[in-house]
């Protein structure tokens, strides 16, 4: 049915390899692509053992909007799903818009010199996109990705109108390892070292890092301490459902990985720009990148789950009503299955399902969109077929 391209060779891009090869009868042609080739064909030689699926490899620099364009015109596929780097998002847009090609990604650009959140990048490629008749999903992850799909789904099904939201992110794994980042480490630093924000009676609230936190109690797991951070999918959120009057994202993090970050912070090795060191420039976050371990290679000795879900307060048949949606989902049972941990299955596996949803041409229309403006209900279906089960709960104390 499909041709894809995959561009990134990271935990995600290993996730999502074995994925669409899972689902050949809707992937027919697969490419996977990054800047080291090496990597793509090990993941691939990987895939093919586990699912007999051949997949062509390619080296292409996702920097580079006339590579990406070669390749893009040799290969000819329907449809890039990207999961290298958030800086790269608008050069494969580029190349998308200049090969006639379709578009999904997992997170929202961002600029390298600075550490800024927001899709007004992305946005403005939506006349773009309308013109030349096509289709770019943006945020297609877990969070963001499936939070949104969880709320666009509860607005359909079971609320007249969101009031409150609340997205609840807790990882009780343990990797085995001092400090190690669960995806790309100058992405997550750099996310969880910035302000926190969050919305509240029609504006943005701005918070010190860190600064409120509660233990939240997660299904399976307990009472953790969690954090208000901001995470990009508030924004679009926002937009789409008018009627939140408060929206809210909270993030677990052990008490150890917080020190070993302030260190980290304190020592100027968080910096995002550069110095110089023995006659080279050097970006410190990047050095530090370097000597941290991969992401990509922590499922082996992964244990415990994450949980990860939205809890939503509004009205239905003018009554009020609770609601607590959410996945949990096992780093071994992922390692398992495609030799990546747990954070990197649960944002693989839903860009899958969204390019797949693209492809059988559900979520297929000219333009620019965050995937609540989508129908949630064939997504859903199929996250309970590909590893990511959901569960509900009525009209429960969201406040614990």
């Amino acid at each position: 049915m499909g041709k894809v391209l995959i561009i990134g060779a990271g935990g995600v891009g290993t996730v999502v390899a074995n994925k669409v090869a899972q689902n050949n009868n809707v992937f027919t042609d697969i490419m996977l692509a990054s800047r080291t080739k090496s990597k793509c064909d090990a993941i691939a030689e990987d895939v093919k053992r586990r699912t007999g699926v051949t997949l062509k490899t390619a080296q292409v620099d996702a920097d580079n909007v006339p590579e990406l364009v070669k390749l893009f015109n040799e290969y000819k596929p329907e449809l890039v799903i990207n999961v290298a780097l958030p800086y790269q998002d608008l050069t494969i847009m580029d190349a998308c818009l200049e090969c006639g090609v379709n578009y999904l990604d997992t997170a929202n650009y961002e600029p390298k010199d600075e550490a800024r959140f927001e899709y007004k990048w992305q946005w403005a490629y939506k006349e773009k996109f309308e013109k030349a008749g096509l289709t770019a999903i943006l945020g297609c992850g877990f969070d963001p990705g499936v939070t949104s799909i969880f709320t666009a789904y509860a607005a359909k099904h079971h609320f007249d109108e969101i009031h409150y939201l609340d997205i609840v992110d807790c990882n009780a794994g343990d990797h085995g390892k001092a400090f190690a980042t669960n995806f790309n480490p100058e992405i997550n630093i750099r996310e969880v070292t910035q302000k926190g924000k969050y919305w509240e009676n029609g504006q943005w609230v701005e918070t010190e890092p860190h600064e409120i936190h509660k233990p939240l109690t997660y299904p399976e797991i307990g009472p953790k301490e969690s954090y208000v951070i901001y995470h990009e999918e508030l924004e679009s959120l926002v937009k789409n459902f008018p009627t939140l009057r408060r929206a809210r994202f909270w993030m677990t993090f052990g008490q150890e990985y917080l020190t070993h970050l302030r260190v980290i912070q304190n020592i100027g090795m968080a910096r995002i720009d550069e110095v110089e060191y023995n006659g080279q420039k050097i970006v410190p976050i990047q050095f530090l990148k370097a000597v941290l371990p991969d992401p990509g290679e922590l499922g082996e000795n992964y244990t415990g789950e994450t949980s990860i879900g939205c809890r939503i307060r509004g009205i239905k048949d003018g009554k009020e009503r609770t609601y607590y949606i959410y996945n949990n989902c096992s780093h071994q049972e992922a390692y398992k299955e495609t030799g990546a941990q747990g954070v990197s299955y649960t944002t693989g596996v839903p860009a899958t399902i969204g390019a797949m949803m693209f492809l059988q041409g559900i979520w297929k229309k000219p333009g620019v969109f965050n995937v609540e403006e989508f129908n949630p209900d064939p997504f859903m279906e199929q996250l309970n077929k590909q590893g990511l089960p959901w569960h509900e709960l009525f009209d429960i104390d969201l406040e614990v």
